[in-house]
């Protein structure tokens, strides 16, 4: 009986060592991505491009966000960094001498307002948008780095840009911007770890306020001054990839411009990309079905730049029309650690009409 006793105390031992061996094992399982890619067509709205379309490959889903829903971008990390948005041609200028905010009327700021503008073909007009590349909190924003006493931080003639075009838009063209939003003067401050925002129409004797504590979970917290209120705009900062939106990027030497079927990627999340192209006489279209994970070249991904897939992929003006560039592909890593090749497959409607894009994805 003994004898049996230690054999099965042995074989109970045993058991438990495999079965422990096991959950070890399970512990830290081999990421497996969580979509077999798809061909997408996202939401940007038609030849107006009304939409944000903010695109997480790891679930293939998108979230959408009409362009004027929104006109400041509060940082959540450890900074204070305002950012405009540039999807609808904001802008802003400092003005020069204004210490009081409901003192400050349209006729002192009259010359700025000429200054503060977009797509003017103006090299200086740089000055009044944000770093093209997003490269937050480091880059160069329009509005200063928030500082910790009130009174450093100047009072700032914002042009809000605009609206959304509602006429009728030729098909094969775009309209990136309608009627004017109009002017405010905008003052950011510190709330202890929040953001308190004073603003107000040119010509108001008083001004609202907005406190903002920041939300970590996200990258930016967005508000409306037009609506008085903080939006949500972008999904969480771990839950989106890309983004099709309009977007003022700049020209050598021509300053600030609009940009239609523009994509961004989400460089302040950890996302990296890069371009691959292909040259004659291989395919593009073969060139992407082989490629594999063990051909990624990690050295050539970017993480400071937004604006690598950009306007790239696409040709407006091309001898046989619109159309897509089939000579290039990317790669992206996304805010997960996961990878992905992506390529675009679509400019337009069948139609013809712009604002309707399409691509392919696969993950590595």
């Amino acid at each position: 009986m003994l004898k049996m006793k230690k054999i099965l105390l042995c074989l109970l031992v045993g058991a438990s060592f495999i079965s422990q061996s096991c959950i070890n094992d399970n512990e830290d399982p081999v990421a497996v991505t969580p979509t077999d890619g798809a061909v997408f067509s996202p939401n940007v709205g038609g030849a107006a491009q009304p939409n944000q379309v903010w695109f997480d490959l790891g679930t293939n889903t998108e979230v959408l966000t009409n362009r004027t829903n929104w006109d400041l971008a509060l940082y959540a990390g450890t900074s204070f960094k305002v950012v405009l948005n540039s999807s609808i041609m904001m802008a802003a200028g400092k003005i020069p001498n204004a210490t009081n905010i409901d003192l400050v009327k349209q006729a002192d700021v009259t010359a700025l307002m000429e200054q503060v503008q977009v797509a003017n073909f103006n090299p200086a007009n740089v000055t009044y948008i944000d770093d093209v590349n997003g490269n937050f909190p480091s880059g160069y924003t329009a509005i200063e780095e928030v500082k910790p006493t009130e009174s450093e931080n100047a009072i700032y003639l914002v042009n809000m840009g605009k609206e959304i075009f509602k006429g009728t838009i030729a098909n094969g063209s775009v309209a990136t911007g309608g009627d004017s939003r109009g002017w405010m003067k905008v003052q950011v401050v510190r709330s202890g770890d929040s953001y308190k925002v004073k603003y107000a129409e040119l010509n108001d004797a008083t001004h609202k306020e907005l406190t903002i504590p920041k939300n970590p979970a996200y990258n930016y917290n967005f508000i409306s001054l037009k609506k008085n209120t903080e939006v949500l705009v972008q999904p969480e900062k771990k839950k989106w990839d890309i983004c099709f939106t309009v977007f003022t990027n700049t020209i050598a030497g021509a300053g600030s411009y609009i940009y239609a079927d523009f994509v961004i990627s989400n460089n302040l999340g950890g996302v990296g990309a890069y371009e691959v192209r292909i040259t004659a006489p291989a395919s593009g279209v073969e060139a992407f079905n082989n490629f594999k994970a063990s051909d990624i070249d990690q050295s050539k991904f970017m993480y400071n730049d937004q604006r690598i897939i950009g306007a790239n992929w696409r040709n407006p003006v091309g001898a046989n029309g619109l159309e897509v560039y089939g000579d290039r592909f990317y790669i992206i890593k996304d805010a997960e650690g996961y990878y992905f090749k992506l390529r675009f497959t679509r400019l337009t409607s069948a139609s013809g009409e712009r604002g309707r894009p399409q691509f392919e994805y696969k993950p590595l």
